[in-house]
């Protein structure tokens, strides 16, 4: 079964990366597709692939083998064109822990979500050698920020990133400090922000916050960090200036939410 990792930026990082893989397999006049998000550890003949999710397929039935092997073809091209590298061994399924790893657990934290604006034109006019470089000098400067103000990273995918934070303060001084720090690269970023609870088990975190805060992080312009009302609210007594950006309907999110932008 022909296998494509999708190229990541940090594709020379050993310590772990969130990526994409892509299979397909012909059998006689039907074709079937597996894909989802993995997770990357190593680097070179030492890398190892394992599934973070449980992958989505599809069966392509094309009736004659002819248009099955038309249709191989035509995707493996497709995935070539769009930075996948074809990948060698195989995915391997996440293990699963032991009862009491996978126990589940309510957390509260502060939530930040991080993008970065047009990169995929930024990308295309650097070439990937000369972005690579450029995004590992991006998390190198992402990362001092989060040990500096004790964010936990939760997952990198390609360009983005989510963390959270036990105070909302530290979040919000965090993504501060990341806009400034990655404009010596020439990048800008959005940041969107919210505080909720979520759900642990084991290395897996799930909640409604987490879908807030990409949507938060969506809202946001260059060089913009929104927060929710959520955020707002927990530091009323923050000398932390806010500017009001309106009600929004956030993609999926029930009812309505009022985003503030930060006026460091």
């Amino acid at each position: 079964m022909p296998k494509f990792l999708r190229v990541g930026v940090h594709q020379s990082n050993v310590s772990g990366y969130t990526s994409k893989a892509w299979c397909i397999r012909r059998v006689g006049a039907t074709v079937l597709l597996k894909w989802g998000a993995v997770e990357v550890q190593g680097a070179g003949d030492k890398r190892k692939v394992t599934w973070a999710l449980p992958p989505r397929d599809k069966t392509v039935r094309c009736r004659t083998v002819q248009r099955a092997k038309d249709y191989a073809k035509a995707a493996i091209t497709r995935r070539r064109s769009h930075r996948y590298e074809p990948l060698a061994g195989a995915i391997a399924n996440r293990r699963r822990k032991a009862a009491r790893d996978t126990e589940v657990k309510q957390a509260l934290a502060t939530i930040m979500v991080v993008d970065i604006v047009r990169s995929t034109e930024k990308a295309a006019r650097l070439g990937d050698a000369r972005w690579t470089q450029v995004m590992n000098h991006y998390y190198a400067c992402v990362r001092k920020e989060l040990r500096a103000l004790r964010g936990k990273e939760v997952v990198t995918t390609g360009d983005g990133l989510l963390a959270t934070f036990r105070t909302p303060e530290a979040g919000v001084n965090c993504a501060a400090a990341i806009s400034a720090a990655v404009r010596t690269l020439g990048l800008e970023i959005r940041v969107g922000l919210h505080a909720g609870e979520y759900k642990v088990s084991g290395p897996d975190v799930i909640g409604l916050a987490f879908h807030i805060g990409a949507r938060v992080c969506a809202k946001a312009g260059a060089g913009e960090v929104l927060v929710s009302h959520a955020v707002k609210d927990l530091m009323a007594q923050s000398e932390i200036r806010f500017k009001a950006r309106g009600s929004h309907q956030l993609k999926g999110v029930p009812q309505r939410w009022r985003l503030y932008r930060v006026e460091h």
